[in-house]
């Protein structure tokens, strides 16, 4: 664990007063008073235990859209319906669509705009907590069809009682060194002006973007499928978490 600590003292007046009056004795609360800043990073990787990775299927036909579509549902069907039954729904994983596409393509020749062919896309969203099994999901979706996997996202899902357990941290670091650096000046805490507090993920995107290239091209053309080679296991490695505390304490 990693921590970073500044402090600084200022020792003077450090109250501002507006221009309306105020009751006599509220002023004479107003105290000119000196003040020590001091801040705290707690800095913390943390394995993730949860990816979100996006699963695409492409088809294409050069006569009909509704082919293209057939072809295109009937691979996402297989693929969604493999990985429902294989995630853990009660352990929060889901699946959703996102980004689905049906289009005719042109390409450009001799300056003119000409019809290509009727393309299709379907992108199926796994989110699981099952990182074990992730190469598997991948490497069954493109056997059953699909033709484009993109990055995977690793996560915490606990990221917020992390947040607190690593704030209680920085906080008790930052009172501890204001009370040691006001004591090396003569001087000690008595409040705190102001306090404030950020947590933060650094989460890991694993720039994963196979395309099954072969794959897409024997579905897009024939229907026909080929079997992928399975692919490199998929480390999901750290991700860091940083908890600070900025806090203004009063001093005498």
């Amino acid at each position: 664990m990693r921590k970073i600590f500044v402090a600084a003292l200022v020792i003077g007046s450090m109250l501002v007063f507006p221009s309306t009056s105020l009751p006599v004795n509220a002023v004479d609360n107003q105290v000119e008073r000196g003040y020590i800043s001091v801040s705290y990073t707690t800095e913390k990787e943390i394995s993730p235990d949860t990816v979100e990775f996006s699963i695409s299927i492409k088809t294409n036909d050069k006569k009909s859209m509704q082919e293209a579509s057939t072809k295109n549902k009937e691979i996402s069907n297989k693929v969604y319906d493999y990985l429902k039954a294989n995630i853990n729904t009660s352990n929060g994983d889901y699946l959703k669509t996102a980004n689905y596409s049906a289009t005719p393509v042109y390409i450009y020749k001799d300056g003119k705009r000409i019809f290509d062919k009727y393309e299709v896309s379907n992108n199926i969203i796994v989110h699981t907590k099952s990182l074990d099994k992730v190469s598997n999901y991948i490497d069954k979706s493109i056997q059953l069809g699909a033709t484009d996997v993109n990055s995977l996202n690793f996560t915490l899902s606990n990221k917020d009682a992390q947040c607190v357990d690593m704030l209680a941290e920085s906080a008790k670091q930052v009172k501890q060194r204001a009370n040691v650096v006001t004591a090396a000046v003569g001087s000690s805490v008595t409040g705190i002006k102001n306090i404030r507090t950020s947590c933060s993920v650094n989460q890991r995107r694993v720039g994963y973007g196979y395309t099954n290239r072969l794959m897409a091209k024997a579905v897009m053309s024939d229907g026909a499928m080929e079997e992928a080679a399975p692919q490199t296991n998929i480390e999901s490695g750290n991700i860091t978490m940083y908890a600070s505390v900025d806090a203004d304490f009063f001093v005498k």
